[in-house]
């Protein structure tokens, strides 16, 4: 359904992002976060997805800044190698990959109100945008690590956030969920029973279920917000 096409920052630096159009006019825009494994098949479906539903969905390959065409599974040597390239992304100089995120919400923009998505990593990189970038009017991370604790715990949303976490998820421990809903009471927190990674249908911890009523939660929460 989608393409490929090519971003350009604020700093010059260029990109591609994999963008799904809807049929008919748009409904609004929405960004899509990939995961440590980069703009894969799953992060594709997810776009489409998004579009199938009647938005403008824009997926930034979000690593390109350390390394180009990142597009892994999810093997244990696939986990190995998400995990360094987000170590890196992690140590770019400010803005690092904010800037880039902040030109997908630029491109999505040209649909309407745009709301922004993304998993595991790509969940923590959307709680950041809520918080630090513009032209956004919602924002739905799933299981962002890093976000329930330390300086993200603290941040202050500029959109509505809703946001989904797993009660199994052992890379976000369950008491660092209920601090993050202690110290961000305007943020809609969803736990699911499932594992980190609930949402992907190509991961051993996909539960359908879950996924599916997270699915249906956020596009009626990005209805209200993006219509």
């Amino acid at each position: 359904m989608g393409t490929f096409i090519e971003l350009k920052a604020a700093d010059g630096a260029t990109f591609p992002a994999y963008v799904a159009q809807p049929e008919g006019t748009p409904r609004g825009g929405v960004v899509v976060l990939q995961e440590i494994f980069g703009v894969n098949s799953h992060i594709r479906s997810v776009a489409d997805g998004y579009a199938a539903a009647g938005y403008l969905a824009v997926a930034p390959a979000t690593f390109h800044r350390v390394k180009p065409g990142v597009d892994l599974g999810y093997t244990p040597d696939d986990m190995a190698a998400g995990s360094a390239l987000k170590a890196a992304v992690e140590a770019l100089p400010a803005p690092g990959v904010m800037q880039d995120i902040q030109a997908a919400i630029r491109h999505a923009a040209g649909a309407g109100k745009v709301g922004i998505v993304g998993y595991c990593y790509g969940g923590l990189l959307t709680w950041r945008a809520a918080c630090q970038l513009d032209g956004l009017s919602a924002a739905a991370p799933y299981y962002g690590g890093g976000m329930t604790a330390g300086a993200d715990l603290t941040r202050q949303p500029k959109v509505p956030v809703m946001a989904h976490f797993a009660d199994q998820d052992s890379y976000i421990p369950l008491d660092s969920i209920k601090a993050f809903e202690q110290a961000q009471p305007t943020v809609e927190v969803h736990l699911y029973s499932g594992h980190h990674g609930f949402n992907c249908d190509q991961r051993g911890s996909y539960s359908a279920g879950p996924a599916a009523t997270a699915r249906e939660r956020t596009l009626d929460f990005f209805s209200k917000h993006l219509g």
